[in-house]
């Protein structure tokens, strides 16, 4: 018995330090391939079969993150409601993918980081590289084929404020980051006029704008309808049951009640 607690107490303390920040729930959705991506919520139902999570920060900003997949696709919708200073070309939005969520301390291939700026007609995708020492590990590569990355400023159809502010969508092919029912994952919303950075996991220290955290330090964001990471509660139920039944055996073998015949 004494053996199934301490297993059970070393499972938890694994489990609360591997999610210190709170883990991002991504919906299966069924409309998101009729998104118009001009960089804004278009239509009162546009993002609505997205998952939905919002951000406070200790300024009082606020960041609403929408996500979702289906077929191909990932799909990603930051809106930054709070801010009312537009700087086009200044204001951009980052999102990572640790598409083997392996939280290495150095980028290296299987990472990869998507950005955009507020009205900008280009955008840029980056892989890690662990043998470059330019851009804190993270080099510039082609684009792939049906990513969007487009940034705008919001109107009257945003679903959050009447007040106009910069929102960005973003559509990420599985061809390139897998499908996997989880990611490390990470996004940066940059406000020009504050010269802030609002980044989940919250509170990041980041020497500038530009500059991307190792994935050690990212959150996650998965799927809950399929699989989960190492150390799920479905496995970790299966696991306390087995542990159960072995200990009653022993009780039952010690007591002489186990019948062979």
């Amino acid at each position: 018995m004494l053996l199934c607690a301490s297993l059970f107490l070393l499972i938890f303390s694994g489990f609360s330090i591997a999610y210190a920040f709170e883990p991002i729930p991504i919906t299966v959705s069924g409309t998101l391939d009729k998104i118009i991506f001009d960089g804004k919520w278009t239509h009162e139902f546009e993002w609505k079969a997205s998952s939905l999570n919002t951000y406070s920060y200790d300024d009082e900003q606020q960041i609403v993150l929408r996500s979702a997949h289906q077929g191909d696709f990932v799909y990603i919708f930051l809106d930054a409601i709070t801010d009312y200073h537009l700087d086009e070309l200044n204001d951009h939005a980052v999102i990572c993918f640790d598409t083997k969520n392996d939280k290495t301390a150095i980028p290296n291939s299987d990472d990869y980081c998507f950005m955009t700026w507020l009205k900008g007609k280009d955008n840029s995708v980056y892989n890690g590289n662990e043998t470059s020492l330019s851009d804190n590990y993270f080099q510039k590569i082609s684009n792939p084929i049906d990513f969007v990355g487009i940034s705008a400023i919001s109107d009257t159809n945003d679903r959050y404020t009447p007040i106009p502010h910069p929102s960005y969508e973003f559509r990420i092919p599985t061809d390139l980051i897998g499908r996997k029912s989880v990611y490390g994952f990470y996004f940066l919303v940059y406000d020009g006029h504050l010269k802030k950075s609002y980044t989940y996991p919250e509170n990041i220290k980041l020497e500038n704008s530009n500059t991307i955290p190792n994935p050690n330090v990212w959150g996650e964001i998965y799927s809950p309808d399929k699989s989960l990471p190492e150390f799920d509660l479905p496995i970790l139920s299966l696991f306390l049951s087995t542990m159960l039944i072995v200990y009653l055996t022993q009780v039952k073998m010690r007591n002489g009640k186990i019948n062979y015949k």
